[in-house]
């Protein structure tokens, strides 16, 4: 076996300058002979942004090509010293995969380029399934846990600190014998015959993921740490001096501490283990900024609203003071599919926006959603009221404080006659952290016979989220034990009583089981159930349009606050 190895050039690395064309004339003046970081630190923002290469031989005849060979070569460094391949021959009956590179210009939030990136990705989808590859399922934190663990900063004063894996998905162990192409511009003189022998995970393999999750499960229960039986990217490790709580969500790290000595000695730890990158204080995860003020952290997502809002400007959509008009009735389209890619994409978008910081929008995205498949004019029309709505009030966010900790819970549904089939059933419910915002859930496919049912319906799924919640809160020492049971509050006295009902008739047998699994949850003191009236349940936005001061109201209550913290006079924040 012959080992692949980089030839480095013996000359003095000479500092690099940019093309005069490559950012604009507002820029110019600060165009000067620098490396990659500081140039880049000196160009506020690029106006002129252009298409990411596609193949190996554009990025390298581009105007960029000094940049994007230098990001070549930090890949290559990055596999060769992981010893991620050996160079072999083929053996008989084998069929090597072939790679390509893929080049990216990062940005920063606020517009300004950030780097120029450069990743190996073997061609995967040429893998031969319980051959190339067996299991490739690997869990990711979910956003309700990494909301969570914000309130519970909020709650503790936590230190909260962030960090990135380079080339992550190296790092796994292989299991499996596969062989790839040497990759393109890196093809060993005198060896072209030799394939490369995958020891290590590549980007790009259907088992990386996993493979990855499996060596950083390793790696941090080792040092301490343990998982949290309800998520299991969720770590955590409480000693005398200090606690740490780890969420991993694939590559990127956010690390609690009740002090920076906990955070200090994971960090070290981590850095010996793999190759990391600190990114200090806790800026932005996953699309989504992260603020700290003097009650907690709060979490916006203003900065990507506005690249949507500025991807569909030409909708031409005007501000609007709610997301849904209610007085509009929507239907199926039947004649000619207007822009279906273009719709999708802004639903995708939306749904993103939803799940992660705005649930004021949750009824219009998930109606809106319906129509994915053939929309029309009208549609789109609706499309572009959420927008107005949310070009509105842009800087809306959860607001984490440090309030006692309590867990509650809201539900409600929609029901509908069978004639509009299309919308049978809505189903939505909310789970509050010391009255903030975690998790929500919609879409349920079961026809209902009536509103009690459906009610009973959203009930149960409420239950279920508690459940898991407590489940979560269980491992975490620094949440107050023994938890109370979780009131969920509902606005329906027919449901209640049907929960409450130890005697079941029989005459319902769809939900026969649905009500013993909330009987139990009583039982068990996992949830107790309150009444609330209608204009004081929190998840009625979830099933219905509202009128512009219940919209502004249960945004409130979901403690969604603008970043300028105005208020009106009776309390409620600016909308």
């Amino acid at each position: 076996m012959t080992s692949f190895e980089l030839r480095r050039s013996q000359h003095e690395k000479k500092k690099k300058s940019l093309a005069p064309d490559f950012i604009s004339s507002q820029a110019l003046l600060l165009l000067v002979e620098e490396d990659r970081k500081n140039v880049l630190n000196k160009v506020p923002l690029l106006l002129n942004i252009e298409k990411d290469p596609k193949t190996f031989s554009e990025a390298m005849s581009s105007r960029d090509a000094s940049f994007f060979r230098e990001a070549v070569n930090d890949e290559m460094d990055s596999i060769m010293s992981n010893q991620t391949w050996v160079l072999v021959d083929l053996p008989p009956g084998f069929k090597p995969i072939s790679s390509k590179w893929v080049f990216r210009r990062k940005y920063n939030s606020d517009g300004s380029l950030q780097t120029f990136k450069a990743r190996l990705v073997a061609k995967g989808f040429k893998q031969r399934n319980s051959i190339d590859y067996f299991d490739t399922y690997a869990p990711v934190a979910r956003l309700t846990s990494i909301k969570v663990l914000f309130a519970i900063a909020s709650l503790n004063n936590l230190y909260v600190h962030q960090m990135d894996v380079k080339t992550a998905f190296l790092n796994g162990d292989l299991d499996e014998e596969i062989y790839m192409e040497q990759p393109e511009g890196f093809v060993l003189p005198g060896n072209e015959k030799n394939v490369c022998k995958l020891v290590k995970s590549l980007y790009g393999l259907k088992e990386s993921p996993k493979q990855w999750h499996e060596k950083f499960y390793s790696v941090i229960l080792s040092h301490g740490f343990k998982h949290n039986n309800a998520d299991k990217c969720i770590y955590f490790k409480f000693t005398n001096d200090f606690d740490v709580i780890i969420c991993l969500y694939v590559d990127d790290l956010l690390i609690f501490g009740t002090n920076m000595q906990g955070v200090d000695d994971t960090k070290k730890y981590l850095t010996s283990q793999f190759k990391m990158k600190d990114l200090g204080k806790v800026d932005t995860i996953l699309g989504v900024k992260v603020n700290k003020h003097s009650g907690g952290y709060s979490l916006c997502q203003s900065h990507y609203i506005e690249k949507v809002l500025l991807k569909f400007n030409y909708l031409k959509f005007k501000e609007a003071n709610t997301p849904y008009d209610s007085s509009i009735k929507l239907l199926e389209n039947s004649g000619r599919v207007v822009a279906q890619l273009e719709y999708a994409s802004v639903i995708g978008s939306l749904m993103y926006v939803m799940h992660c910081t705005r649930p004021d929008i949750a009824f219009a995205v998930c109606k809106m959603s319906r129509f994915t498949s053939n929309p029309s004019v009208e549609h789109w029309k609706a499309i572009g009221r959420i927008l107005g709505y949310l070009k509105r009030i842009i800087n809306l966010g959860l607001s984490y404080n440090d309030y006692p900790e309590v867990l509650e819970g809201y539900s409600d549904a929609s029901w509908v006659p069978i004639q509009e089939i299309i919308n049978p059933l809505l189903v939505g419910f909310l789970q509050l952290l010391e009255e903030r915002f975690l998790g929500l859930q919609r879409n349920k496919t079961c026809i209902t016979h009536s509103t009690m049912e459906s009610e009973f319906i959203a009930l149960v799924a409420a239950g279920k989220e508690a459940e898991w919640l407590r489940n979560l809160l269980f491992d975490i020492m620094m949440w107050p034990q023994p938890m109370p049971s979780i009131s969920l509050y509902c606005d329906s006295e027919a449901t209640l009583s049907r929960a409450y009902n130890k005697v079941y008739n029989g005459k319902s047998k769809h939900i026969s089981l649905r009500h013993e699994y909330v009987k139990q949850l009583i039982a068990d003191d996992v949830i107790n159930i309150v009444y609330v009236m209608t204009n004081k349940n929190l998840a009625d936005p979830l099933t219905k349009g509202l009128t512009r001061d219940l919209v502004k109201d249960t945004s409130f209550g979901m403690r969604l606050k603008p970043l300028n913290n105005k208020v009106t006079n009776d309390g409620n924040p600016t909308m």
